[in-house]
Parts: structure tokens; sequence; C-alpha cells
């Protein structure tokens, strides 16, 4: 086997090793390990106690997420820059350096979604496992989200991510660096594309598992062409009717 092969192998077995990883890591984390606590209990009771919260609690659930929800999104990309990497003598530690942009840009995700679900517990609008407490919270997440699957910025966004082999052909240049900042600027694409979508954990919950899977299947579909131009709009008016059924039910209910 090349070497240059023998580097790439190694490295798709280390990525997907880190999303399997991930999952494993959040399927950890949702099980309580405390008798007679729910998973949501014990969450509830990590991240915001009486007058405290654990900021790094938070950030390493956040930090799992992104890993285990958006890897699988830069597939794509992954394999063309390989794919163009053969060519252009890259190899497995440029593909390592890719992802590690990608990877550091959803770390400062991580680390503001976080902030905002710790700012919003402490106020009294949010669980500590990040489930909404506030109907004006939840009403306007799902609009707001729902509005921008519209919006040009989520087009210009998913434009990027479903179209890497232009994105690479405009930015290439050789070496790790490289790789690196062309990681970044494609995580700050992908942030643009599915930043809404990842906060809409916060409404039923941010640690549930059946909407991470559903989300991380909908965000990779989303990204394929030819799938995603059928899913993008649709989704928004589900959000958007979403927004107006909650909102329906708050006022009918007196709330």
């Amino acid at each position: 086997m090349p070497r240059g092969s023998a580097g790439r192998w190694l490295f798709w077995l280390g990525f997907y090793g880190a999303i399997l990883s991930g999952w494993a890591g959040l399927m950890q984390m949702t099980a309580s390990p405390l008798p007679g606590l729910t998973a949501a209990e014990y969450w509830d009771a990590l991240c915001i106690s009486a007058e405290n919260a654990d900021p790094v609690a938070l950030f390493a659930m956040w930090g799992l997420m992104s890993a285990a929800m958006m890897l699988p999104t830069f597939v794509p990309a992954v394999r063309v820059f390989g794919e163009l990497g053969s060519a252009r003598a890259s190899d497995g530690a440029s593909m390592a350096a890719l992802v590690s942009g990608y990877g550091a840009v959803w770390l400062v995700f991580s680390a503001l979604a976080a902030a905002l679900q710790l700012g919003l517990a402490k106020a009294g609008a949010m669980t500590g496992v990040g489930q909404s407490l506030s109907p004006s919270v939840s009403v306007g997440l799902l609009a707001t989200a729902g509005a921008y699957q519209f919006s040009t910025v989520k087009e210009a966004c998913l434009s990027k991510c479903r179209h890497p082999l232009m994105f690479f052909m405009q930015h290439w240049a050789p070496g790790l660096t490289p790789a690196f900042a062309m990681g970044a600027r494609l995580g700050l694409w992908c942030v643009g594309c599915c930043w809404l979508l990842m906060l809409l954990g916060l409404i039923g919950g941010a640690m549930n598992l059946l909407w991470m899977g559903a989300a991380t299947l909908f965000m990779v579909l989303e990204k394929l062409p030819e799938i995603g131009r059928y899913l993008t709009k649709p989704l928004g008016a589900a959000l958007v009717i979403g927004a107006v059924a909650q909102l329906v039910t708050v006022f009918s209910s007196g709330g």
C-alpha cells in the first residue's frame, strides 16, 4: 500500500472513531449514574445547582454534540479533499488538519451555546439539561429557525457546504496550515448553515438522543445537493407552523 494511501486509511479510521466516540459519550451522559434519578434530573442537578452552574459540564456536553452531529455532515467535503489530495500531494495529516480546523470552529460554537444555555437557565427560562421553560423562548426559536431556512444567508451557506469541490478549487493551497484554514472556513459556513438547527435542541432538551439522531440525519441530507434542495424550505415551513401552533396553545391556555 502506498504511504499516502496508508495515511488516508489511518485518517478515516480515526475520523469515524471520533464520531463513534462522540455518540458513545453522549449515550453515557444521558444515562444517570445515580440510582433513583433520571438522566434529565441528574444533569439538572449537575449543571444548575441552587445558585451555581458548571460551565465546563455544559461545554463538554455541547462539544460532544458538535462532534457527534456535525462530523458526519463533513464527510462529503473530506472525501473531496482526499481525492484532490491524491493528485496534489496531500496526505492523511493534511486531512486531519482540515478536520481540526472544522472542529475548532464548532468548539467555539459549543462554548457560545453553553453560555447561552447557562444564561437562560440562570434566568429561570431553561432547565439544566437545556429544556425550555419559557413559551416565548420556544416560540421565538422555532419561528427564527423556520424563517432562517428561507433566508439568502442560509442559501449561501448551504451552497458552500453542498459544493465543496468548488470551494477547494478556489482556496486550495498545500500544507497543514492551509488545510487547517480551509477546514476553519468551511466550519464557519457550516455553523452559518446549522447553528439554529442545533439550538432547536433547547426546546425539548439538548441531551435528547432521539432529537440528536433526527437532527443529524436531516443535516447530513440537507447538505446533499440532489436531496437537500427538497428539504430546506419544507422544514422551514414546518418550524414556522410549529411556532404558530405553540403560540396559539399559549394564548388559549391563558399563559
